[in-house]
Order: structure tokens, then sequence, then C-alpha cells
């Protein structure tokens, strides 16, 4: 089993964004943003969901899109 491993938030929101590429690219969803901030990132997943996702709640949902078996 794949286990990511985080050191920190930036890495986190870095896993998120890397996924959200790979969910697009399967076309499991049909855009993703990302906001960059000094000192956050914010998600957005276009047509699914209006609300601003962390970079947790970014990686959880689209782990589960990219890998529903994780």
């Amino acid at each position: 089993m794949n286990h990511a491993k985080f050191t920190d938030e930036i890495d986190l929101a870095e896993q998120a964004e890397n996924l959200g590429r790979m969910a697009l690219m399967m076309g499991l969803v049909p855009s993703f943003v990302v906001r960059h901030f000094p000192d956050s990132w914010e998600f957005y997943i276009p047509d699914e969901t209006a609300d601003r996702l962390t970079p947790e709640e970014a990686y959880l949902h689209l782990k589960q899109l990219v890998d529903p078996s994780a």
C-alpha cells in the first residue's frame, strides 16, 4: 500500500495539487483551481462544490476520486 508522507502543510498541498492534475487527466473532475497565498493554499473544484477546500480536504477528496481503494 502506498502511503504519502507529509513533513508540512506545503508538502500536503503539493500532493493535493498533483492529485488534482491526475484527476483532471483521468476525466474525474472537469477542472480545479488552486490559489496560492504566502501562508496558505485554497482549492476549488468547480461544478462539484462552490466551497473553498483546505489542502487536507482537497487531498482527501481527490485521493478518493483517483484511488477509491485507498
